[in-house]
């Protein structure tokens, strides 16, 4: 059995909630408790605070963690990241009055910054030669300039608008954080083959997202001219169909350029063209 620690609350929990469930894993109650295992497959799910889960995994409390990149970096516990999965998209970054000039770094020698990740600050500060002072709070870290607490702060931000709403303005990203998976550094063969499936599965559903499987009937004189349009993950699929003089082209998009690209297989003469959410994809 191998156990999964991950975050009891929030848009981490949400978001790893959603891929266990993509990757096919159920779980035993509806109900959330503390340690839940999985009706059909060998891991239980073990909810903790965020900041814990480093430290859970460190110890050997849990197996293996989803947990932000910020907090595995600030608290620097002896486990590793084994996959970037790429959901829980945000950045710690400096921010200062959104009046104050910006010459460049020097200007926070010497400045008082407040911080939930003293640990993370500490080390950039240490590595671009400058001494401030680190002011550590946890919660509202963008109050404090406001209020005379702090010059600066160096916080979270996802979209930016708590900082707009504080008059804050964004002037150095120290860190580009995402959910990772870590993994104590001391697992059994056998927790490690179902850590191995278990990214399997992962990686399976992440091969799958943002990608449109695409049907279509062409004409076989212009054939040529659709399969240049596309650029799909291998060549595409190439069927007779029972109407002589035509074909059934199959291939996968990203879903990012489909309505750019649709448009010009229409163009070169594709009809009836068909598009699918694909759920899968191993490749």
């Amino acid at each position: 059995m191998l156990r999964i620690a991950i975050q009891a609350k929030g848009r981490l929990y949400e978001d790893t909630m959603e891929l266990l469930t993509e990757a096919g894993i159920k779980l035993s109650s509806a109900k959330r408790t503390l340690l839940i295992p999985a009706r059909n497959f060998p891991v239980e799910i073990l909810f903790l605070r965020d900041d814990d889960i480093p430290d859970s995994v460190a110890s050997g409390v849990a197996d293996v963690g989803i947990v932000g990149l910020n907090e595995f970096m600030e608290r620097e516990k002896d486990a590793r990241i084994v996959k970037h999965l790429g959901f829980s998209k945000c950045r710690l970054s400096l921010a200062i009055p959104k009046d104050t000039g910006y010459p460049g770094l020097s200007w926070f020698a010497g400045k008082k910054i407040a911080t939930s990740y003293p640990g993370i600050l500490n080390r950039y500060l240490r590595e671009k030669g400058i001494e401030a002072d680190i002011h550590v709070i946890t919660g509202s870290v963008e109050i404090a300039p406001g209020i005379g607490l702090a010059d600066a702060i160096f916080d979270i931000v996802s979209s930016g608008s708590t900082l707009v709403s504080n008059r804050l303005k964004e002037v150095e990203t120290v860190l580009e954080s995402d959910a990772v998976l870590i993994a104590n550094s001391a697992l059994s063969a056998g927790k490690t083959e179902i850590l191995e499936e278990l990214i399997f599965r992962i990686d399976a559903v992440q091969a799958a997202d943002d990608k449109k499987y695409i049907l279509m009937n062409v004409p076989n004189d212009r054939l040529d001219d659709v399969l240049r349009e596309l650029p799909g993950i291998k060549s595409p699929t190439i069927m007779p169909l029972a109407q002589e003089g035509w074909s059934s082209v199959h291939t996968v998009l990203d879903e990012k350029s489909f309505w750019e690209i649709i448009n010009r297989l229409k163009q070169a003469g594709a009809e009836g063209i068909l598009v699918l959410n694909i759920e899968k994809m191993v490749l």
